[in-house]
This record gives structure tokens, C-alpha cells and sequence, in this order.
């Protein structure tokens, strides 16, 4: 999944879960369930894109992640404590953050590269349109979840 899916579902946990106990699990927990879903992200394809193009199409989506995030804060959540908000995205996140000095750097320490075999474990991917499709109706699940279960 996007790093600005992962973000956004991460904020919709933040906003209806405010025990971080509970929160940074089930954030993580999303992570796989997301990248368990058939997805398109910036790693999709990877074989047929430099190094260089796979960093800043990343590096692009993590900002319109954040971007997004704060939008929803300052529009839609206006209660919710932002560094809050930003520690359960970051969770929701987390793997991603974890295999990137893997994959961009070559960094082989366990923490990164337990983080990228799970990672390739669990990840299906399907490309553009479908897979920007899926991932879109994967936020709005949780986002209907979050909302109708009255957490």
C-alpha cells in the first residue's frame, strides 16, 4: 500500500481510538492487512525502475501522505492531538519505515531485514488502475469502521 494510505488509515485509528496501547498495535496491524490486499505503491513494477526513481516516488507519496494528514487534522479532526495522530500514522507505517534503509541503502541489520522479508511476504501487488482502486476502497472501509462502530 501507499505510504499515504497507510497515513490515512493511520489517522482514522487515531481519531476513534485514543489509548495508545491499543492504537500502535492495531496501526501495525493495519499495515499488514493493507499490504496483504491486492495494491499498487511505488514498489510496484520495481524491477523496471532505478533506484533513484523508486526513492523520490516514494519519497513523493510519504509527503502527500503527511500532507494529507494534516488536512484531515486541521478540516475534519480538529480534537485530536497532532503528535498523536502523527506517532499512529507513523505505526501504520512502521514496516515501511523499517525495510527502507534495506531497500535503498543495503543496510542488512535485522530489524530492516526482518521488516522487508515480512514485507515481501505479505505484499500483493496489482498495478495501476486496479490497484490504486482496491487500496482507495481499503481507506474506506476503515473509514466506515471507524465511524459506525463508534470507537
Amino acid at each position: 500500500m501507499t505510504a499515504t494510505g497507510h497515513a490515512l488509515v493511520g489517522v482514522l485509528i487515531a481519531t476513534r481510538i485514543q489509548n495508545p496501547l491499543l492504537a500502535i498495535p492495531i496501526a501495525i496491524l493495519s499495515h499488514i492487512v493493507g499490504d496483504f490486499m491486492p495494491h499498487w505503491d511505488a514498489g510496484t513494477n520495481r524491477e523496471h525502475k532505478s533506484k533513484e526513481r523508486l526513492f523520490f516516488e516514494a519519497l513523493a507519496d510519504v509527503l502527500v501522505g503527511f500532507i494529507s494528514v494534516l488536512l484531515f487534522l486541521i478540516f475534519f479532526a480538529k480534537t485530536v492531538d497532532f503528535y498523536y495522530a502523527l506517532l499512529i500514522v507513523f505505526a501504520s507505517q512502521s514496516l515501511d519505515w523499517l525495510s527502507a534503509p534495506y531497500v535503498f541503502f543495503n543496510i542488512k541489520g535485522k530489524p530492516f531485514f526482518w521488516a522487508y522479508l515480512l514485507q515481501k511476504t505479505i505484499e500483493n501487488k496489482l498495478d495501476k488502475p486496479w490497484g490504486i482502486i482496491t487500496q482507495a476502497a481499503f481507506v474506506l472501509i476503515v473509514f466506515f469502521i471507524t465511524n459506525l462502530s463508534g470507537l
